[in-house]
Formats: structure tokens, sequence, C-alpha cells
């Protein structure tokens, strides 16, 4: 249709046409066509019902249209998309676009919003003359259309996946997919996931479904979303915004790291509490810690400052490390256990230990005479109310002399003998070893 009047589509049109849907499409505008045929009003009365979805196909002619012209639509990206594609760049997060939109379109967008940002996709060097072996080598970014994607999976099905061409091109950094499938999104899931990916997928539409279902995370949008995609999705955007997705990123791994944290403190105090018993049994130390002090520590002191580490912001690095390997990079990983009973445990214990050293030293107890002091039988038990003074005979031991009381052993273990002074106990110590 040209100034009113039907002519005929030349050579000259289809080349005008096609550098308005390049120019219009390379700034990331969707370019609409429209045509027009007029209808038999008695085969098609106002009240014809047309169906596009039938099984023959649809109900009325697409032959013999008029065309009218194209239109151009503007749908900028939502505000934040941007700095969220950078943000997932630099936490090792591959963004892939899966559109409907035509290549010079997707293309486009994806520039606009940093998925792609070589300065010439591969798809452009092949057009500038260079062979496609060359383009490949030399650009990290490619735009696949769909019936190139088909085609590869036809050709390719006999071969091992590592030798698709599906695999080599998810190989590369920065990828675009235009004019897709249902059944092509699907195809590119599985590849991701057959590569070792963990996959997340967004999508709003009927068409997303089976993706969606497909991946790892699928995730649907709230307010647009179809009622079949929320359903086969794992978690629901409620502003329908990606940068939300990269928000929910930073809280997954924050949380994760407090986990580790939380996890690392509470083991770690398994390695001092349980030494004194064995330098009581090994080395017949008296017992520094009483089966009492440990469950005071463990359901007392441990329970608020773990809940605190609950609570710790992020890190300031958290959105540029690597994703870790979900098959090795466990909550609890040998790693984590050779930190909290190797180091820290270790350090625990030697702090403690220099505490009770120090203390008994206070008390006129050198660390050279505790060595086996609990198998000691040179003292004599002392009264309940007996006070240790060192001026009084015996130290204040009234016990002494009674057979009774002589030559007891201390009872480390239990807390029956805690109430006496280990000064008084064992009275009999000489100056040279007290």
């Amino acid at each position: 249709m040209n100034g009113g009047d039907e002519v005929p589509i030349t050579d000259q049109w289809v080349k005008t046409f096609n550098e308005a849907n390049k120019t219009f499409g390379s700034q990331g505008q969707r370019v609409l066509g429209f045509a027009f045929l007029w209808l038999d009003h008695q085969k098609y009365p106002n009240d014809y019902i047309f169906n596009p979805n039938l099984e023959d196909g649809p109900n009325f002619p697409l032959e013999g249209l008029t065309f009218i012209g194209l239109m151009a639509l503007m749908d900028p990206p939502r505000k934040r998309v941007k700095e969220a594609v950078i943000s997932c760049h630099e936490a090792g997060i591959k963004v892939i676009m899966v559109t409907g939109d035509q290549p010079l379109t997707a293309a486009a967008i994806a520039r606009q919003v940093n998925i792609i940002t070589e300065p010439k996709t591969v798809n452009e060097l092949v057009e500038d003359g260079m062979d496609w072996d060359s383009a490949m080598e030399k650009s990290n970014a490619l735009v696949v259309h769909g019936d190139m994607l088909s085609k590869a999976h036809t050709e390719d099905e006999e071969l091992p996946f590592n030798q698709q061409r599906i695999a080599t091109w998810l190989l590369k950094k920065e990828i675009v997919f235009a004019r897709t499938s249902p059944a092509q999104k699907y195809m590119i899931v599985d590849a991701n996931q057959k590569l070792g990916q963990i996959v997340a997928v967004t999508g709003d539409g009927v068409n997303d479904s089976p993706a969606i279902k497909k991946a790892d995370i699928g995730i649907a949008m709230n307010i647009v979303g179809s009622d079949v995609a929320k359903d086969a999705a794992d978690m629901l955007l409620i502003d329908d915004n990606f940068a939300s997705i990269v928000d929910g990123v930073k809280e997954g791994r924050v949380i994760f790291d407090n986990l580790k944290k939380v996890i690392c403190y509470i083991i770690t105090s398994n390695i001092p509490e349980i030494v004194p018993f064995l330098t009581l049994v090994i080395f017949q130390l008296p017992l520094p810690l009483s089966t009492v002090l440990v469950l005071c520590i463990d359901l007392g002191t441990d329970v608020v400052p773990s809940i605190s580490m609950a609570y710790e912001p992020a890190e300031l690095d958290i959105m540029k490390r690597r994703p870790r390997n979900a098959k090795t990079d466990y909550l609890v990983t040998g790693q984590l256990i050779f930190y909290s009973y190797c180091i820290m445990g270790e350090i625990q214990t030697c702090a403690g230990f220099m505490a009770y050293f120090t203390v008994m030293y206070d008390y006129g107890f050198t660390p050279s005479i505790l060595w086996w002091f609990a198998l000691r039988e040179d003292g004599t038990k002392p009264g309940a109310h007996d006070v240790y003074n060192p001026y009084l005979a015996h130290k204040g031991n009234s016990h002494v002399g009674d057979p009774n009381y002589d030559d007891k052993l201390v009872d480390y273990i239990s807390d029956s003998d805690g109430k006496y002074d280990l000064r008084i106990w064992f009275w009999k110590i000489g100056k040279d070893e007290w």
C-alpha cells in the first residue's frame, strides 16, 4: 500500500523494508509489520469467530494480504537491570538472554543491559566478511537464531554432547537466543545442565513453563505471569524485576556464610571441652572443666553469640566471589572441620590451659607437680568447714591424723569433692614442691 493505492512489492521495496527493519531493530525497538485482506462478508460475517490455533491451521486466509507498513515499538528495560547484570558478571553468574524478538532487536537490548559487552558479535563479524570459525575465535558474544538452533540440533543429534554445536555456543561468555520456541527454550536449559551448570530460568508466559519446570530454579513473574508459569515455578518474583533476583542471590550467600560461621563457632568448642577429660585419663591432670561447666558453656554462653552470628552483615566481597561448587562446597566441609578443630580448637585449648596453669600456680601448685597429680595419695580429706590458712597446723585441715581420712584420692569426675580446697587436702606436699 503506497499513498492509498495497492502497488506490487518490488525488490526495491523489499530492500527498503529490510533497511527500515535493521535500523529500528539495531536501536532495540520491536518492529511490527501490518497487512490487510478484504474478506467476503457472506463467508465471514460480523459474528464469525477467528481461531488461529486449530489443528488444521487458522480458519481464515493468510495469503494474498496487502502489506501496509512497519511500526517500531520501544519497550525499554526496567530500572536497575543494567546494574544487576553487571553484579551477576562480578559474582560469576552467566546471564543468557532467550527471547522471541528478532536477532537485531535482541542483540541491541542485550547491549543496553550489558549482557553483550563485546564491540562486535560473531554474527556481525561474519556479516563484515569474516569466516565463521575465525569469528568464533575472535568474539565472545554470539546471537543464535531459533532456526539455527533447530538445524544444529537435527544435524548433531547423533554426536556426543560435547561435540554438538549448542555445547560450543553455550561456552561463549555472552550469548543471546532469538526467535526461540518453547521446545528450544527447554533444549537450552537441558544443554546448560549437561554442562554441569546450575540453571535458573525466569519467565511469565505459557511458552516459558516447560523451561521453568526443567530448570533447577524456576522463577515466575508474579504480576504479569500466567497461572501455568506460576504453577511450574519454584518461586515467584513479587515485583517482576530482574534486579530482585540478584538481591536474592546476595541474601542467599549471606545466609550461607552466616550458617557456616555459626557451625564453625559451635563445633570449635568441642576440642577445648574434651581435651581436659583426655588429660585426666591419660596424664592424670586434675580436671580443669567439670561436666556441669561444659553444659553451662554449651547451653548458656554459646547460645547468644551463635544467634548474633546469624545476623552478621554481608562481607564486602560477597558479590565478587565465584559461585560455589554444589557438588563439593557443602555447608560443612573438610576445610571447615579442619579449621574448627585443628586451628581454632587448638588455640582455645591452649588459651584455656594457660589460664588453668596460671590460676593453679597462684594457689601454689606449679605446673610440674600437676602432672599425675590426680593419683597422689599423700593427702587427707579435710572437714566440710575447714578453710585454708597457711599459718595454722596442717594448713587448717582438721582431719589430719584420723586414719579414716588419710591417703584419700580426690574425685575429679563428679562434684562430690568440689567444695574442698586442694591446698588443705594435699597438706603433705613438701615446700620444695609447693
